[in-house]
Order: C-alpha cells, then structure tokens, then sequence
C-alpha cells in the first residue's frame, strides 16, 4: 500500500480516537486570515471517518478501496470555505462514503457556533427531536423512539447514564468539547449492539490531527435571560467559558490536548400545572365527571453549573502503532426549588366542587374547590383539601466519566486494535415536598386548618386561571405556618468496565470482498439504585391526627418573602411566600436525616442493584464489487450477543419467617429476604448494507438488521413488597429482572443525489422497524411465583405455601408493532454567486407512524394513546451565511405532538406534549486570525413547553423558560 493510503488510514482511524478540547480547535479552516480569506483544509481534520467510523470502532480502519479512499480524501482536501459551510461540506463527504446510513453533525456546527447542546445540533437532522427538559434539550428521540430505544457512544464506548434509565442526558455533555457526532440507522455487525432507534456516537478530536504544531482556544460568554427576573432567586445573568490547548512533540509523534468548559444559567421556569384526572367519576350537576386531583402554579428558580474536562494523548511512533490515553469529566449539578401554590385533593371527596366547568367527555375543566363544611369525614378541623403554599426542593447533582486506553497496530493487510475503557455515572436527586398552609389559632394549644377555595379555569395550551377567597391569608405571617417537610432523595450509580478487540485482514483483488473483521467485546455493568425519607409533620395541617410531636413551624420576615407574579400571562395570581426551608427548620432545632426505613418499607424494596455481564463476537465482511457495471459497497455480518442479569435486593415475605436485615435507622426487620433473581440469553444479530453507485453523483442504499435494545435498567431491579389477601400472596413492585430486551427487524431504502464538489446533498430515506414487544407495567392475576424464583411464605392457617395472587410487575410480552416512516434531507452550499456565495440552506423533514396504541386513561375516560416518543411531523430549517469574516445563521426546529413523561407532576404521569417550535440565532465576526466576536438568541420566540390530558383543552404543564441572549468573544493562537 501507499505511503499516501496509510496516512489516510491513520487519520480515518485517529480522528476519532482521544480526547481534546473544542472541535474548532482542531479546525484549520477556522484560522481566517483578516482579509476574509480561508486556509485550504487536510483530510486529516473534522473527522473525515468516511464509513468505518473510528468513533465507533475505537481506531479501526475504513475497508475501502484505494480508490475510494483517495475520492474522499480528495473531496476533502479541496474544501477552503470555512464555518458552517465547511461543517457542512464535511458532513456531506462522510455521510456519503459511509457504509451504513448516517447523518452526522461536525465541527463548526458544535465548535465553531456552539448551540446550547448537543441535542440541540443533534434536531438540525433528518428524524432526530429533543424532548426539553427545564427549557434545555436533553434527552433525543430518534425515528419516532425515545431514548431507551438508543444506544449512545463516545469514542467508541457505551455510555453511562445519570437518568436513573437507559437514556442518555446530553446536557452533561459540553458541545464545546465534542468534534463530531453521527447518527447511525442502519446497523452492522462491528457495531456495539443496543439500538433499536439507532446509535448516537459523539467523538473527540486527535491533537495529531491539528495543521499546527501548538494551538490555543478560549471562548467567553456572557448571557442574560430576561424571564429570570421574573422568577424568585434568580439571576438573569450567567456565563459560559471554554479553553483548549493542543501540541504535538518529538517529530509529530505525540500528541496531547487539553479542555475545560464551564456553564453558569439560571434555572429557569413558571408553571402552570392542572394534575391528573381521577379514574373513577363522580356526579356534578347531574353530569359524569372526571375530577382532576388538584392544580398548581409555581416558580421554578434556582441555578445550573456545569463543568466539563478532557485530556488525551496520542503517541503513533511510526505509520504501524498507534496508543491513546483519554479521559472525559462532567460534573452538572441542577439548583432547582419550586416555589409556588399547590391546591391538592379535589377528589375523593376532599373538597366540594361548585359551579363546575365540565369539558364534552366529562373532564372538569373549571370551576370552584372549597373546604368540606363541618370537617373531612365530619371531624371538626379535618380537612383534606388545602390551597398550600409550596417549596420544593428539586435539585441535582450528577457526574460523569469516560476513559480508557487504546492500542493500534497495523502491518501490511493486518490491523489489530484492544480498547480498555471505564466509565461510570453517578446522580443524586433530592425530592423534597414541602407545605405551607393558613391556621386558626395558629400559636394556641391546638391551631386548625382554616377553612378556604381556589376558583380555576383551563384554557388549553394557554396559561388559565387560578384565584383564592383569601388572597391576603397566604402571606399573612401570623396566620401561615409550615405544615410538612418531606424528603425523598434518590441515587443512582451506573458502573461500566470493558475490554474490545479486533481483527482485520484486508484481501487484495478478491472480486467480492475488501476484508473480513472480527472481534469480541467484553462488558460489565454495575447498577444501584438508592431510595431514602424523611418526614415532618403532615399535609393539609393534619398533624394533630397523624404526628402529634410535630406541629406547624412559625414563619418570619428572614425565612418567608412575600413573591408576587410578574410573567407573561402569570401576572395577577395569588402572592405567596417564598419559604427558606433550611432556615424555617434550623430555627426549630431540626437536621434532616434521609434513611432507608421499615416503616416507609418502599425505601428499601425500590432500592436495590443490578448485574449485568455481555459477551459479543462478530464477524464482519466488507463488501466492494461490480454490479451491472456499478460499484456497490456495503458490509455483511453477524454478531452474536451473550447477557447475564441478575438483580440483588429485598423481597418481603412477611409474619417474621425473613432474615434479620437492619435499616438505615438500626431497626431490625425479619419480614424480607435477600433474593438475586434474573436469566442469561444468547441473541444472534444478523446485518446487510448495500450501497449501489449508480454514478459520481447519485446512490442507491439498502439495508437490513435484526437489531435490540436492553429493557431499561431500573425496570430490572427486583426488589418487591408483599401483602395478603384472602389466603393469597401478592407481591407488587413494577419491575422484573426476568425482563427480555426489546427485538426489532429494520429495513431502509435510500437514494442520495450529491451535487458537485461537495456542495450539496438531496436524501430520501424510507424505513420500516418492526419491533416485537414493548415493556409496560401490568397486574398479572395469578401469578406462578415459585416458576419464577420467588419465595412463597408458608400460611400459617393450612401449613403450606399461599396461593398464588397478583403480581404488579413490567412485563414485555405486550403486543409489539411496527414503526415506518420517510425522511427527506436537502443541504446546499454556493448556489449564489458573487458576495453571496457563503449562503447556505439546511432543510429536513420526517413523517413517522406507528400502530402501536396504549391504553391511557391520564384524561379520566380510558383512551389510546400512541407510542411514546413518536412525533408524526419533525422539521427542522437553517439558513447560513459566511463569508471568512462573519458568519451567522437563523435555526429552527419542529415537533408535531408526541406522548412522554410529563416534566411537572405530583405522581409520575404521561401526557402528551403539544407541538414545539424552537428558533435559535447566531452570529459571528471575525476581526483578524486570531479574535472573534459572538452573539446568539436561543429559544428567539420563547417557546413554552406545554403538555395536556386526553385533548388540549385538558390542561397538564404549561412551561416557560425565557430567551437567553449570549454575547462573547473567542481567542485563538
């Protein structure tokens, strides 16, 4: 082989190898001189990976042909445009010489103009949304799937997660320290199997890479949030900051680079919240009526810092090895309080219900709540209903890393590479739920609940109503008192140790096949997951009842502000206090102290571990032949996947026949047992790729797999509760370690038209995934506990073993179905002359359907809903200019409505999400080589998150998280 076709090799290989700083730091195209005019790029430099994608094969090397290989590195190495149009023109080459089907997102899309996250970049490509959590996109949806249904990499290796889940969280992730991501959807045998929606693999930058031998970046922004001010605590001010710094030494034969960004925002929401509908209806006016269970309003305010860092070094002696060291950190830590009013228990008979508002299926819609007269259950003081004032604590703090050693080894038509990687990803939520309310004979021996009424109105996707008899009462400090204080943090902790090794053997002048490629992939993982409480008081002032050694906590003006509404269509609900709980709690000589707890028995059955180990092997050929005088190109294979999972953790056995098993506050239970269920299966993971080359221009892809995806990892954990009921065992949990992974087959048919000199790109791709089965929570009536490995205690009353009853657990033998759909994908560059040759267009378009129907009755009535995470309509639109001294670009995003988990909710709902449109605007001047100026507008129209029950009219979250304006500047030498 060429001395030319092994640099190229290395290069595909390393450039997604390692870890570095900003993506533009490796970009020589981003090095403008003050005249405007660019530097002629190096196939080298954005990650030209071509199709064996280097980010996922941790350094493996293309399978193409010579002739191939030069075309790209050809293509690549005439591009002299810079910014988004060189991101662009990238994006095209590697999307087009690939051998599978992908989209992919480079440099100066994520580096160059940074977007506000990943995920953000990620919704500028055909069939990929972002479901916004806390106004920021977070977790991605992809082909109508949610996250759970994607396998997420960085350089190759499977990620953990901080969600508690499968699904990976982008916002721990610094886009300024990513250099490229693809999205794969198509699969091949080389692949690390786990997604049935595709794979999402972000990749770093190799210093080696750089035109220069010593390169410099930082990048500082201020921002401010104008919604920020009108929420309490917060600042509208914030920042973001990133440096890099790269080298290479001893003849360009070490490479080491270094990178750290830093995000300060407010956290930023106000809330409209009408909580879900009651199952069972109830007569109103002679009407059937689904009662909703309460409403809130709320401010959502606090602060979110977010520091990344990265560091690699490459050493590549000569053109036949080449080892990396990398390692990737991210702390994010979430200060999130909601403070607000929460009007709670409007059913069960906990309030009496007037003039009612009632929607044409029989949702209630409006109308008058108010205390029962005479007392709850006729007890005089007792009340259930309560127009509370709230703070609730809902802050994170997560952290993740990724790191590992990679060797590579190449001699003649051999390439030998091993990976040794190690990541784990830990989270702490703290979920406290706190309550304030208004007294009588606050201060006396004995201070009652007062009697009150909140009037509300839904107006749809629209902010509605909310108002109180007694606007006065709730900031009256001698009349409010801090009734309850309850606290339920939760940990999570996912632990992966892999090893990976491959070997290629390409074969010269065979007629069919280029190379053939195996290897084995060893993985371990480890997962807990933490539950623990603590209690104070009681809800609704109920304390008297329930814990009498704990009575309302007295107010102040230093511990309780008085917070009016000032937001845009928030303006004239009640004032409130603003409570500082830790301080409210410190004055009374009280110190939370979260434990696990018999008597809150969930804290350890909902607590618990889970072992996963997965064996692989494939077997892969890459396939580079004539057809009709065409070229046609692809791979076809087999990978074949071993899992064990095993789950430790409690189940409760009850009548003292368990272990003694102690608490987190001494106390000894014999009521439960330590069990370790779970299985082993061996799945067979066939793959083809074909990609017929119907000219220099045009393309033909078709492609097949039978493709998996784990069940989420917190639905594994097997720790249950018990009960009995009439001589039976019932066991209740929500969860199953016997769980089977989610199987689909997929097919995909692509035409690809590129235009000349990599100026342009039109793409029409049809799939078809047929999925198996879907995971859902279900009561199975008479269980077989004992076929399943679970212990069944003995009746003391016959001397045998209970019967068998009902078994609440996730179970994925629920009916599967089918997801198709058709992409449409249109960039350009240069097709205007003169000045405005830097214009450029982004256009995508995905219509998705699904058959698949769940039964929901989240609206009252029973209803099906849709498959979660499916929007039928997702566009998105980006119109750029650059012309070497300034660059911008307007960017904006669809989603037509979809159903998920709703963001704010008392109890876990799922609801469905209205249709988003996110506009986003950047700016860039570049004043010489070496200094730029930024500006940017994310969320340009201040697009609420709103989500509903059953129809729009049925009101569930109405979010509003602001605009955020950046203004800045970038260093580079």
């Amino acid at each position: 082989m060429s001395f030319k076709r092994n640099m190229l090799v290395l290069a595909m290989v390393s450039a997604g190898m390692g870890l570095c700083c900003e993506a533009y730091a490796s970009n020589p195209a981003q090095d403008t001189e003050a005249n405007g005019a660019s530097v002629q790029g190096n196939a080298q430099n954005g990650s030209p990976t071509a199709g064996k994608d280097a980010g996922d094969k941790s350094g493996q090397t293309s399978g193409k042909k010579p002739g191939k290989e030069e075309k790209l590195a050809k293509t690549l190495s005439t591009v002299t445009v810079t910014g988004f149009s060189r991101s662009m023109e990238t994006s095209i080459d590697i999307q087009r010489f690939s051998d599978k089907i992908e989209n992919v997102v480079t440099a100066a899309d994520i580096g160059g103009l940074p977007d506000q996250s990943i995920a953000d970049s990620l919704t500028q490509l055909p069939g990929v949304a972002a479901q916004r959590i806390g106004g920021e996109a977070s977790q991605i949806n992809l082909r109508g799937l949610t996250g759970n249904f994607v396998q997420t990499t960085l350089d190759g290796r499977v990620q953990p997660s901080t969600s508690g889940s499968n699904y990976i969280q982008f916002d721990d992730y610094p886009s300024e320290l990513i250099n490229q991501v693809a999205v794969y959807k198509s699969s091949q045998a080389d692949l690390i199997e786990g997604g049935v929606g595709g794979t999402i693999a972000m990749q770093t930058a190799n210093p080696l890479d750089s035109s220069k031998q010593q390169t410099f970046n930082l990048d500082a922004r201020g921002s401010y949030d104008p919604r920020a001010n009108d929420v309490y605590g917060d600042n509208p001010r914030a920042f973001r900051v990133s440096a890099a710094w790269q080298g290479k030494f001893l003849d360009n034969t070490l490479g080491v680079g270094l990178g750290f960004a830093d995000l300060s925002q407010p956290h930023v929401a106000e809330q409209y919240v009408n909580e879900s509908y009651s199952t069972t209806p109830v007569l109103l006016d002679g009407k059937s009526t689904y009662v909703n269970t309460g409403m809130q309003i709320n401010q959502d305010g606090g602060a979110e810092r977010r520091h990344g860092y990265m560091a690699t070094v490459v050493w590549q002696p000569d053109d036949h090895f080449k080892l990396t060291g990398s390692g990737f950190f991210s702390r994010y830590d979430d200060e999130s309080v909601q403070y607000g009013m929460r009007a709670q228990l409007f059913t069960n008979g906990g309030a009496v219900i007037t003039d009612p508002v009632i929607a044409p299926n029989g949702a209630l819609i409006g109308g008058t709540a108010s205390s029962i007269p005479g007392g709850y259950f006729g007890i005089p003081g007792l009340q259930a209903f309560s127009v509370a004032t709230t703070a609730n604590n809902q802050s994170t703090s997560a952290n993740v890393f990724s790191g590992g050693l990679n060797a590579e080894w190449k001699d003649g038509p051999w390439t030998v590479t091993a990976d040794l990687s190690t990541s784990h990803a830990q989270s702490y939520s703290l979920g406290s739920d706190v309550t304030a309310d208004p007294y009588n004979g606050l201060g006396s021996g004995l201070p009652l609940i007062a009697d009150q009424s909140v009037t509300y109105a839904l107006h749809g996707l629209n902010v509605g109503e909310f108002s109180v008899a007694n606007p006065g009462m709730y900031t009256n400090l001698g009349q409010m008192a801090l009734s309850s204080y309850d606290v339920y943090p939760t940990s999570y902790h996912d632990q992966r140790e892999a090893f990976r090794t491959t070997v290629r053997y390409e074969l010269l002048n065979n007629p069919v096949f280029y190379a053939l490629e195996g290897g084995i992939y060893l993985n371990n993982q480890t997962y807990t997951a933490d539950r623990s409480v603590w209690l104070y008081g009681s809800a609704w002032g109920q304390y008297w009842l329930s814990t009498p050694n704990q009575p309302p906590l007295t107010l102040n003006s230093s511990d309780a502000v008085k917070t009016c509404w000032k937001g845009s269509g928030f303006a004239g609900f009640p004032c409130f206090l603003a409570l500082d709980t830790a301080a409210i709690l410190a004055a009374n000589g009280i110190v939370p102290n979260p434990q696990k707890d018999w008597s809150q028995n969930w804290t350890e059955t909902q607590s618990g571990a889970v072992n996963v180990k997965i064996r692989d092997a494939f077997l892969q050929a890459d396939i580079d032949t004539t057809v009709f005088d065409r070229e046609l190109t692809g791979n076809v294979g087999l990978r074949v996947v071993h899992t064990s999972q095993y789950s430790p953790g409690l189940q409760q056995v009850g009548n003292g026949t368990g272990e003694p098993i102690a608490d987190g506050l001494g106390v000894i239970s014999t009521d439960y047992i330590r069990v370790d269920p779970g299985q082993s299966y061996t799945n067979y993971l066939p793959s083809l790729n074909l990609n017929l080359h119907l000219d220099d221009h045009n393309q033909l892809r078709f492609a097949v797999a039978k493709v998996m995806s784990r069940p989420p990892i917190d639905l594994l954990k097997s720790g249950v509760a018990s009960y009995i009921l009439n001589g039976t065992y019932n066991l209740s949990s929500g969860t199953n370690p016997l769980l089977d992974p989610m199987y689909a087959t997929q097919y995909d048919l692509v035409f690809e038209h590129y235009f000349p000199d990599s100026s342009g790109v039109f793409a029409a791709d049809a799939f078809y995934k047929h999925i198996n089965s879907f995971v859902q929570t279900i009561t199975d009536p008479n269980y077989d506990f004992a076929a399943h490995g679970y212990t069944v205690p003995i009746d003391p009353q016959t001397g045998q073993p209970y019967i068998d009853g009902e078994f609440q657990t996730a179970y994925n033998n629920t009916k599967g179905g089918y997801v198709r759909g058709l992409e449409l994908q249109f960039m350009k560059t240069h097709f205007l002359p003169g000045i405005w040759s830097g214009l450029g267009v982004s256009l995508n378009y995905a219509y998705t359907q699904s058959g698949t129907k769940v039964e929901s009755d989240l609206g009252g009535f029973p209803q099906q809903q849709g498959l979660p995470g499916l929007s039928r309509d997702v566009a998105s639109a980006a119109l750029f200019y650059d012309n070497g001294k300034f660059s911008t670009r307007l960017a904006a995003s669809y989603r037509s409505p979809f159903v998920s988990a709703a963001q704010v909710s008392f109890t876990f709902q799922t609801v469905y999400f209205a249709a988003e449109k996110v506009v986003d605007y950047q700016a860039a001047y570049n004043f010489n080589k070496h200094l730029s100026a930024l500006f940017q507008v994310l969320n340009l129209t201040d697009q609420p998150t709103r989500t509903y029950f059953g129809n729009p009219a049925e009101t569930s979250t109405l979010q509003y998280f602001g605009r955020t304006l950046y203004a800045g500047f970038s260093l580079k030498f």
